[in-house]
């Protein structure tokens, strides 16, 4: 599932949310948690290489440390990621907008 992390909703701070929210899906607090950790982790990926991605356009392969320069679109790029909500505070906002399916496995199917 793709989301469009830079026009989210999510948090940027910390901030409390109510238990009852979390886990009513669920029922459970702590598999809650787990679905919320899980997609959090995907976020986190899918953040990185987008963000490796793009710096990869600025990089130089030359091994003189002399020609390493700053650029400025490569700090603007890093400061537009650095200011983004973190992985888990989408993954919490997506969990309370009920945009994330989870199912359980059923330990009988093999």
């Amino acid at each position: 599932m793709k989301v469009n992390f830079k026009e989210s909703d999510a948090a940027k701070t910390t901030i409390t949310y109510d238990r009852n929210q979390i886990d009513a899906p669920t029922e459970n607090l702590y598999e809650a948690i787990a679905v919320i950790a899980r997609r959090a982790s995907q976020l986190n990926v899918e953040i990185k290489e987008e963000l490796r991605s793009k710096l990869d356009e600025f990089a130089t392969h030359n091994d003189n440390l002399e020609e390493i320069f700053e650029n400025k679109e490569q700090i603007e790029v890093s400061r537009f990621y650095e200011r983004l909500p973190k992985p888990t505070a989408l993954a919490v906002e997506e969990w309370l907008q009920s945009e994330l399916e989870f199912r359980y496995s059923d330990k009988k199917e093999k």
